[in-house]
């Protein structure tokens, strides 16, 4: 019996795929992206690897990913990110990607993650823990970023964050800690 040809968009090996298929197969790419690129790495990443991943988009996972390794709700990390909340949710529930600006914020808690992470293990063991083991970069940074800060005239980083120049200020204010300029 003879398929008839299925209206969409040429996929792999010519092969036709319709747009519901397409968001299929991205998402599985992007949970096999989560499975292997720990969310520390992505602050060690080239340049134009990581900009592959933000034009590519992210999977909606990687919010349930962040938050949870973050040990905060969902709901905060939305409001840190400037995403909203049912458009987070439903991307989740959907299994579907996060458009190129909402990758962006979301690998940029990632890569604060990673180096905050990066950092420690450079610098040895942070004040209170044996050795880098018992450091947990993703729960540090989470309650770093929510508590007021005197270089940042007592802004909470965490308000910082869902913009590029934001994320920036922060990413430079970390890594004036490991330098000593810390103030």
């Amino acid at each position: 019996m003879a398929t008839k040809p299925v209206k969409g968009v040429k996929g792999e090996r010519g092969v036709r795929r319709t747009a519901p298929e397409q968001k299929q197969q991205a998402a599985s790419q992007g949970e096999r992206m989560l499975r292997i690129l720990p969310l520390s790495s992505l602050h060690e990443r080239d340049a134009m690897e990581r900009v592959r991943l933000v034009k590519q988009g992210v999977p909606a996972q990687l919010l349930v990913v962040l938050a949870r390794d973050m040990a905060i709700s969902r709901e905060k990390l939305y409001a840190t990110i400037g995403v909203p909340r049912a458009t987070a949710d439903r991307k989740i529930r959907e299994q579907a990607l996060l458009n190129p600006d909402e990758s962006e914020r979301a690998l940029g808690i990632a890569r604060l993650v990673g180096q905050v992470d990066q950092i420690v293990r450079e610098s040895g063991s942070p004040e209170g823990t044996e050795g880098t083991e018992g450091f947990d970069a993703a729960r540090w940074a989470a309650a770093w970023l929510d508590r007021p800060h005197p270089a940042l005239g007592g802004v909470r980083p965490a308000t910082l964050m869902d913009t590029a120049e934001g994320r920036g200020i922060v990413s430079d204010l970390v890594a004036q800690m490991q330098s000593g300029a810390y103030v």
